[in-house]
């Protein structure tokens, strides 16, 4: 198991005001780096997480999965003098995180203008949906609304054209989690170069839409998107594509290059399918794609999932089984990386857990 060796974040103190998925992720994120994450909950239910979806014993396993590795407290900001044992916390820390809605957190007389004053060297990020202003900035929103305004969802289709919901919730991990602890990372570079404090803006929607990028290549290229499920990444071709086995499992064909898809039919022993390929001439989304991609859906259902993880298995081209998240928790990738561990929760028991999604090496 491979274990990193440096955590460049150990003396950084992050107070996390968040609740749910993406703030509590990015402060996971930081905690896995090394900082100290202190955890601040309302005195009554605190972080809904704890309550959502199957209960063991307290909390649930969601809360749990993106809680661990920090400290909790308890405070009420909305009481005068709790508040100010909270300005006493901002002046030693580093970061403080907050997902509530634009202006909430200068209502309880805490905002940034209020922290700086404090602490000028703080780095202060708010998360919400829309950005702190523009016309969205006061409006609720959830992951398939950040997705769904952001050009991202209409891409992503099911077979009856109708736009399919990920479990990966892209607008809160991608949007929300991975652009907070991006700007966090910048903001506290600059203070250690000798920069001020700085004000971290995330929206959501925006993050999704900046990294909306084969659509968006479309509309330069044509003036408009590619029909859904049609274009080089979403089923248009053969060769990137996901096909059924015979035991109702799928394999993901990935063999975008041309060497790659020779690969492939090597495997199969169909070298007379080396030519019909995207580089060689055939249309993204036209009829002999899509004949072809018939062709090797009869293939790979004439097999099991075992079968062809076992045929692909030392082909370097690309393919490889779809996995449930049970399988690959145990899968040697995981395992051997210590990406797949098992923890102990103080009142849930043992739970499957991720190891830290980047590794220092010195």
């Amino acid at each position: 198991m491979t274990q990193p060796v440096d955590q460049p974040l150990k003396g950084i103190r992050v107070l996390d005001l968040t609740r749910l998925l993406p703030g509590p992720m990015a402060s996971l994120h930081l905690a896995d780096m090394g900082a100290e994450v202190i955890k601040i909950e309302d005195p009554g239910p605190g972080d809904y997480a704890r309550t959502m979806g199957p209960v063991r014993h307290e909390v649930s396993q969601f809360f749990v999965a993106v809680n661990r590795g920090k400290q909790f407290l308890r405070m009420d900001l909305k009481d005068a003098a709790q508040r100010e044992r909270f300005l006493t916390m901002v002046v030693d820390a580093d970061v403080v995180i907050e997902s509530f809605r634009p202006g909430v957190m200068d209502k309880l007389g805490i905002g940034w203008n209020v922290l700086r004053q404090h602490n000028p060297r703080l780095v202060m990020c708010s998360i919400s949906g829309y950005g702190v202003d523009g016309p969205f900035a006061q409006l609720a929103g959830h992951d398939i609304n950040y997705i769904g305004l952001a050009g991202m969802l209409e891409q992503n289709v099911g077979p009856d054209g109708v736009p399919a919901l990920s479990n990966l919730q892209v607008g809160d991990l991608l949007g929300g989690t991975q652009a907070a602890v991006q700007g966090i990372l910048a903001a506290l570079l600059g203070v250690r170069m000798g920069g001020p404090g700085r004000f971290v803006d995330v929206s959501m929607t925006d993050a999704v839409f900046a990294h909306n990028i084969m659509p968006l290549v479309a509309v330069n290229n044509s003036g408009r998107t590619a029909a859904p499920g049609c274009d080089l990444l979403t089923g248009g071709v053969p060769c990137y594509n996901v096909y059924r086995t015979s035991d109702n499992r799928f394999m993901a064909v990935g063999a975008l290059e041309l060497k790659f898809w020779e690969g492939v039919c090597d495997v199969l022993n169909r070298p007379d399918l080396k030519a019909r390929h995207w580089a060689r001439g055939q249309q993204v989304g036209g009829a002999d794609a899509m004949a072809l991609k018939q062709e090797l859906d009869a293939i790979f259902a004439a097999h099991d999932l075992a079968y062809w993880t076992e045929r692909f298995a030392t082909a370097d081209c690309c393919v490889t089984p779809i996995l449930r998240a049970d399988e690959a928790l145990a899968h040697p990738l995981f395992q051997a990386r210590g990406m797949a561990l098992r923890r102990t929760h103080d009142t849930e028991g043992e739970y499957w857990a991720t190891g830290p999604a980047v590794r220092f090496r010195a």
